[in-house]
Parts: C-alpha cells; sequence; structure tokens
C-alpha cells in the first residue's frame, strides 16, 4: 500500500518505523536532520544500523527525504546561498547512507532578483551540488509551490524548465503536492482530468514520483499555503478519490502533511479516510 505520512524522528531516525505503524502510514516522509537548523546531524552508526533493522522489520511501501526549509537555492544573499548549497549536499550524502531514494525540495525564492534570474540560478546551484557526487543514488523530487511571494515552481512550465536544464535530469523529478496544485490555480477539484492532462504534455505524468494529500484551507489561485485535513478544505473529497483510484499513480507514494492533533490520531482518521475511498472491486 503507498499511503502515508510525514513522520517525526525525533529521539532517533530508526524511531520513525513505530510511530508509522502507530499512523497506519506505510509510505513515511521525513526530515533526516533538524529542518530549522543549518547545522547538519549526522546518525551515529549505532542508530544506522539500528534503522536498517528497523526497517528490514518494517518494509515501508517507500521512504521520502524532504529537505529542511531553511534551504533556497536561488537565494539573493551569498551567506545563505553557500549555507544552502552545503545543507543540500549533507542531506543528499544522509539519503545515500541511509539508502532513501527520494528527496523533496522546494525549488527556491527568488526575492529581489526575477524570475528567470531564480531558474538558472536554482539550476546552477543545485547541478553544482549533484556533480559533487561519483554516483548519487537519491532522486532529488522538485515539489511544486502554491507561487506564495516569489516562490518559485508554482506553474508546471517552471518546474519544466528546471528539469529540462539541468545537466542532470535523469536525477530530477517531481513531487506533486495537491494543495500547492489548487491554490497555485490548477483546479484539480472540478477539471482533474483536464489538470493531469497537462502536466503529462508540459512535463510528463511518469515524472510524478510522489504526492504530498493535502486539502486547501484557503481558494483556488489564492496563492496560500495552509493544508487542511482530507475532504474537510477547498478541495473536498472528489479530487482524493480520483487521485487514490488513478492507475497511473497505483505505485506512486502518497503521503500526508495535514495538521497532526494530538497523538498524531489526525493522521489516522486521514489514512483511514483516503483508503476507504479506494475501489476494491
Amino acid at each position: 500500500m503507498n499511503l502515508g505520512a510525514h513522520i517525526s524522528m525525533s529521539g532517533g531516525i530508526y524511531n520513525i518505523f513505530e510511530r508509522a505503524s502507530e499512523a497506519t502510514a506505510n509510505s513515511i516522509q521525513l526530515f533526516v536532520t533538524n529542518q530549522n537548523r543549518w547545522t547538519t546531524q549526522m546518525p551515529h552508526d549505532k542508530d544506522i544500523d539500528l534503522f536498517y533493522r528497523k526497517r528490514n522489520e518494517f518494509k515501508p511501501y517507500s521512504l521520502i527525504t524532504h529537505s529542511r526549509y531553511l534551504i533556497n537555492l536561488c537565494s539573493t544573499d551569498p551567506v545563505t546561498e553557500e549555507k544552502s548549497k552545503k545543507a543540500f549536499y549533507e542531506e543528499l550524502k544522509l539519503c545515500d547512507i541511509l539508502d532513501i531514494p527520494y528527496l523533496v525540495i522546494h525549488p527556491g525564492s527568488y526575492k529581489d532578483k526575477n524570475e528567470q534570474w531564480g531558474l538558472d540560478k536554482i539550476i546552477e546551484n543545485m547541478d553544482q551540488v549533484i556533480r559533487m557526487f561519483d554516483n548519487l543514488k537519491c532522486t532529488i523530487l522538485l515539489e511544486n509551490t502554491a507561487g506564495q511571494g516569489t516562490n518559485l515552481g508554482y506553474t508546471f512550465e517552471q518546474l519544466n524548465y528546471l528539469l529540462v536544464n539541468s545537466k542532470y535530469r535523469s536525477q530530477l523529478a517531481v513531487c506533486f503536492d495537491t494543495c500547492h496544485a489548487f491554490t497555485a490555480g490548477y483546479d484539480i477539484k472540478d477539471n482533474y482530468r483536464q489538470v493531469f492532462a497537462d502536466f503529462d504534455k508540459i512535463i510528463g505524468i511518469e515524472m510524478i514520483k510522489a504526492f504530498h494529500l493535502n486539502d486547501s484551507k484557503k481558494e483556488l489561485g489564492s496563492k496560500k499555503d495552509r493544508h487542511e485535513h482530507i475532504g474537510q478544505g477547498e478541495l473536498g473529497i472528489e479530487p482524493f478519490k480520483q487521485l487514490v483510484n488513478d492507475p497511473r499513480f497505483s505505485k506512486v507514494p502518497m503521503v500526508l502533511e495535514t495538521p497532526k492533533g494530538e497523538n498524531n490520531e489526525m493522521d489516522i482518521i486521514n489514512l483511514k479516510t483516503l483508503r476507504d475511498l479506494r475501489d476494491h472491486k
């Protein structure tokens, strides 16, 4: 089964599997280091061994890392730019050490420059980091954004530009966030088929390697990133029903980034909602 959630690694990265089991999540998204600090915490060898042992017991459908939110590959501040590249490299290194196949990253925000400058700067810095690896095993997933401020990656055309102009296209793919797509102006609520037809035409449907399943507190085209529980926001239940029954995505991991509630009970509720939408004929 490919449905899961973002799971905390608090207390040790090996704890994600027990927490995922409690949340009834099979696919797991995690931060491999503190998402709000530039310093990367490399796990001890004993923790890595325990991670692999518990992973073999749990057998997750998929593991996905989300990069820390501080990273901005088109920062106009040279200090932040260098910190971002270093942090990006260290997270990719951790993915290789832990054999995590996917790392999701927000493309970046160009601040006081312009869109074209930002896109080209992302490619320059992303390629520079990838070049540092002899044989990078992890696939980098560019996440579509809501388009707040000067954040890039909110149109399919922007994502495609990053993909086709990188020298390492084979290392890149897409993570599709439902809330972000909707508030960026893609109406997956009433025009599900057309949105994914457009994605297929511009990028290629096979480039979607993961989904973030989030309803939206904000309306279509608002460019606001506010996640809501499945079926309780502006998207409603129908697009999620179509997604979990779409044969094109039957093997693509889908993870929640919805509010947790106390003791993560909302993950259990949201995952049950999604499983109940599946056509079991």
